[in-house]
């Protein structure tokens, strides 16, 4: 029963890390602090996607899975959960180059609000 839970923990973690993806930029506009955690999880994103490095959440979710006596996925979380269900299944490169464009679009954000701050704090001083 535990290891259905830890299952669906997982699940919603990995939707986390995808939600935390697209919008992660935009909340370091608030918490600059946090920028940097957003560059790691973009970093991330594009080394699975670009080199088929394994993702760790998956590889948790399958071990679960067994040990409860269910199936791995057949396929990668995204192909599963996501695929079909968020973007159309024949537009993976489109919901990809979404993605990329709305995390640079982001960190342009970031990078001009910080400039504008410390443009605003030197004509104070």
């Amino acid at each position: 029963m535990w290891r259905t839970a830890a299952t669906d923990g997982v699940i919603a973690v990995h939707f986390g890390y995808l939600a935390y993806l697209v919008v992660g930029g935009f909340l370091a506009w608030r918490w600059p602090k946090t920028i940097g955690l957003h560059v790691i999880a973009a970093i991330w994103a594009g080394l699975i996607v670009g080199t088929h490095v394994p993702c760790p959440l998956t590889a948790l979710q399958n071990t679960l899975r067994q040990q409860s006596g269910e199936h791995p996925l057949a396929d990668s979380f995204i192909n599963v959960y996501v695929r079909g269900h968020v973007f159309p299944t024949d537009a993976v490169g489109v919901a990809q180059g979404l993605v990329g464009g709305i995390v640079l679009a982001s960190w342009a954000g970031f990078l001009l609000r910080q400039h504008n701050a410390r443009v605003a704090g030197s004509v104070a001083t």
